[in-house]
């Protein structure tokens, strides 16, 4: 199922999962004009085809006392593919790290992490993440506030797109 093979009710589908996951499968049949059944079908179609990678919570750090979040900008002293894979591999390890991009331009890696208090945080940078071998440089940035974290993919540009191309 190649991107551009996607029909207008399989990318409704799409944005009304990633959207809201919870929702019944009785009830995105009906959001996207199609009954129960094939609407299951589809769905479960989509997840072979790895279009839908999972199903998740989205759980308020602030409420767990979660109170810090930072940006931390990673410049490596390699960036021999060797050296790249061991790096994220050991960003997978490290659980206060939530993100890990790998990036082009002046810095290699950014990585989110989110940690409940600054110490916790300061432990981290220096116990882990500049002890790390090959690392040359790490910038941080705090997170004051955010105003946008929409999830996915932005549907209304992908339709906006075909409708161009049709």
């Amino acid at each position: 199922m190649a991107n551009h093979k996607l029909d207008e009710i399989d990318r409704k589908i799409l944005a009304e999962l990633q959207a809201d996951g919870r929702m019944t499968n009785v009830e995105l049949a009906k959001r996207v004009g199609i009954s129960a059944p094939p609407c299951l079908r589809r769905v479960r179609t989509l997840e072979e085809a790895g279009f839908i990678k999972g199903y998740h919570a989205v759980v308020d750090a602030r409420k767990l006392d979660f109170e810090v979040e930072v940006f931390a900008m990673v410049g490596l002293q390699s960036q021999a593919e060797a050296d790249l894979s061991r790096f994220e591999a050991k960003c997978r390890q490290w659980s206060l790290v939530r993100e890990c991009h790998m990036l082009n331009g002046e810095v290699d890696f950014v990585l989110k992490c989110v940690a409940p208090d600054l110490s916790t945080f300061q432990s981290f940078l220096t116990g882990d993440l500049l002890s790390t071998p090959n690392v040359a440089s790490v910038k941080t940035s705090l997170v004051i506030r955010c105003a946008k974290d929409a999830p996915g993919v932005p549907f209304d540009v992908l339709e906006a797109r075909l409708a161009r191309e049709a």
